[in-house]
């Protein structure tokens, strides 16, 4: 028997990708059963209160309108997990943007119209929304997110860091940022006999699933939840969000199908947000540049609504050695919107401040900063002290500079110019940690030598339909073409979102553990298949639930040349370079495509992406793609991705590790450092725009 060639490690085309291109892929908002209505959300217009009266009449008076829900008449719900959830059941007014009201109409634009012509009164209160270092309200939470110690300790840092022969001591500020994924967030839901099916724009359908069981009372077979092509997400979109509650209240109320997209200027109150951090970072170490003393203090907010408490000081307890260590997280709740994941939480805003504090720490010393990051390479995970699984930071930023042509740079900051421009380059490191779910999986063995594969994947446009079926060919020995996978729906063999750069993990392993029985059964059968195939079933959650005696990361560096323009304040950059430690590559197409998306990503919010919280109005002034300033075409350079080939046997079965965020993760830290390279001048609040650069800088007359 002839075993096809394996096809994990090649870069297969993805599957779904001619239906994407032609139209034939259907997101959440393109499902229009019979019947269907439009839904358009109302959202509060104070900063903090309670509804009074709303005036529905005049609403519903007008052409096309169904009906006006609000906490008067809206379908009674049970108790959420999440608190955002808990929609339309009273007067409360939390923060400006909350929905208040939905309008249910004939057609989309009617019910526009409604929501724009609907009168609400309040009682308005006294609101505050404006984070600061000092804030009354500060606290120390239980944990950050992601269940991590709110505060580490080891060691004694305020006598190391004095005694240290070099210290550094600097502040770092991000605004929020907000998560604008191409397809809006979307639902079409419509009640059948008491099951309640939901075509919704999600991460996870099961979580979802879970969620409206919850709140309308129904078993989970009760409810299938589908999201079959999902257009980017970010994180958004991984936990349940209001446009699937909100459509299935309004299609319980009406009795007809209802269909509902968010508007995008209503996304930075209801959908998340990375919350603004400002960061203190100090750092002390010996003459030669060796850390001595590490300390990296977090303040960010949370709303009243719901506690999340990003991460940021966090990967300062994994990067790098540090004898004498205090990292802690402080928040304050305002009458803001809840903030949530946003691509690689904590790390993205942490390492921001942690790799800028190095850069800061390598002038300080006098050493080359990648020279300084090679001196501080811990032998273990500095506060749990576990070895790592792999930990090849070392390479990457050998072989980065060796790509880059690093040896050729000038360490003097401000001395290469091209008439108004100064140039310069910056170095960055990137981390990520290994994370892996339970998940679940069939495998099928149909008698003309076809494969299905069933598992509730999720595509957010990583690939995962074409990964999936390269590790159950690789396993099954069998062509590529000849496997079929299923993703994206509740009524599939349960698995978990797609988050946490843990999605191929997760899946992969159920699958790989599916299609290994698989294979085994098919080793023993004699003779053609029966007419109703072989099928394999297997489950990871005894295999997940082990904990490793290993810090499992990925890691990677970021090398950046920028331009300043000495007129303008303009900052473009030149080249982006990252090369990565991710464990094997199933798919360099694919990977490739997450790595470049990650960077593109760290380069707005080093240059472009911003969020003003007016605080008057208690709102976000940046509510859509006009002010919001998303890297385009013009803004993203020649990016240039590699990796290390790394060969890992502490992960999972397919040796990989999470490549979905990772790219993010270090890139403004390093073009913040290029700006510094080329001005001389230190900048320590994203996004790095024109208005900040311009008084740092002496332009030639």
């Amino acid at each position: 028997m002839t075993h096809a060639p394996s096809p994990l490690g090649t870069p297969a085309v993805r599957r779904e990708a001619r239906d994407k291109v032609t139209g034939a892929a259907r997101y959440a908002a393109e499902h229009t059963p019979p019947g269907c209505a439009h839904a358009w959300p109302v959202p509060a217009t104070v900063a903090r209160g309670r509804v009074t009266a709303v005036h529905a009449d005049e609403a519903l008076a007008l052409p096309g309108v169904l009906a006006v829900l609000t906490h008067e008449n809206a379908p009674r719900l049970g108790e959420p997990d999440d608190p955002t959830l808990a929609l339309l059941q009273n007067t409360r007014v939390p923060h400006r943007g909350w929905y208040v009201a939905l309008v249910v109409a004939d057609t989309p634009e009617n019910a526009r119209a409604a929501a724009d012509a609907l009168r609400i009164e309040y009682a308005r209160e006294e609101h505050d929304v404006r984070l600061t270092a000092d804030h009354p309200g500060l606290y120390t939470p239980e944990q950050a997110n992601g269940g991590h110690p709110a505060v580490r300790e080891r060691g004694d840092f305020d006598t190391a860091f004095a005694a240290a022969a070099v210290r550094t001591d600097a502040t770092y500020t991000l605004t929020a940022l907000h998560n604008h994924p191409m397809e809006p967030h979307a639902a079409t839901a419509r009640w059948d006999d008491g099951h309640l099916t939901v075509h919704d724009s999600a991460q996870g359908s099961r979580a979802v699933q879970d969620a409206l069981a919850r709140l309308f009372g129904l078993e989970k077979n009760d409810v299938t939840v589908v999201s079959e092509h999902v257009g980017g997400g970010f994180g958004s979109k991984g936990t349940p969000r209001p446009q699937p509650v909100l459509a299935a209240m309004a299609a319980l109320h009406t009795g007809r199908p209802v269909k509902l997209a968010l508007p995008r200027r209503q996304l930075a109150a209801v959908v998340g947000h990375r919350a603004p951090t400002v960061q203190r970072v100090r750092l002390g170490a010996r003459a030669d540049g060796v850390i001595t003393a590490l300390a990296h203090e977090v303040v960010t907010h949370t709303s009243t609504v719901n506690e999340f408490v990003e991460q940021a000081a966090v990967p300062a307890r994994t990067m790098y050695t540090s004898p004498h260590s205090r990292t802690g997280h402080r928040v304050v709740e305002l009458d803001v919107p809840t903030p949530s994941w946003m691509r690689a939480p904590g790390e993205a805003s942490g390492m921001y401040a942690l790799e800028s504090a190095m850069d800061e720490l390598a002038v300080a010393a006098g050493v080359d900063p990648v020279e300084l990051r090679l001196r501080n390479e811990p032998d273990t995970e500095p506060d749990s002290g576990r070895p790592f699984s792999s930990r090849h930071l070392a390479e990457c930023l050998r072989e980065g500079a060796r790509r880059f042509g690093w040896e050729r740079r000038d360490p003097r900051p401000g001395v290469r110019r091209e008439g108004d421009l100064l140039l310069g380059t910056g170095v960055a490191a990137s981390t990520y940690p290994v994370m892996v779910s339970p998940s679940s999986a069939t495998a099928h063995a149909a008698p003309d030598g076809t494969y299905l594969i069933r598992v509730n994947a999720t595509d957010i446009g990583t690939g995962a339909r074409t990964v999936l079926a390269q590790i159950a060919a690789d396993v099954l020995a069998a062509p590529l073409e000849s496997v079929r996978v299923d993703i994206g729906s509740s009524d599939l063999p349960a698995a978990p979102l797609a988050g946490g750069s843990s999605g191929t993990a997760s899946w992969g392993w159920s699958v790989h553990k599916a299609c290994t029985a698989l294979a085994e059964r098919l080793g023993d059968h004699s003779g053609g298949l029966p007419a109703e195939g072989v099928s394999t079933a297997a489950d990871t959650e005894e295999e997940v639930g082990r904990e490793s005696p290993y810090a499992r990361h990925a890691f990677g560096a970021h090398f950046a040349e920028v331009q300043v323009d000495t007129v303008t304040g303009e900052i473009r950059v030149r080249r982006l370079l990252g090369v990565y430690a991710a464990g094997r590559i199933l798919n360099p197409r694919t990977a490739r495509s997450q790595f470049i998306g990650g960077m593109t990503m760290g380069l707005g919010m080093a240059l472009t992406e911003g969020s003003t919280m007016d605080a008057a109005f208690g709102e976000y002034t940046e509510k859509d793609l006009a002010s919001y300033h998303v890297p385009a075409c013009a803004d993203v350079p020649a990016i240039e991705a590699h990796w290390i080939d790394e060969d890992d046997p502490h992960l999972n079965p397919v040796g990989g590790k999470g490549i979905g965020e990772i790219g993010v993760v270090g890139t403004a830290a390093a073009v913040a450092n290029a700006v510094h390279h080329a001005t001389g001048a230190r900048l320590r609040e994203l996004p790095l725009t024109p208005d900040k650069v311009l008084p740092h800088l002496n332009p030639a007359r």
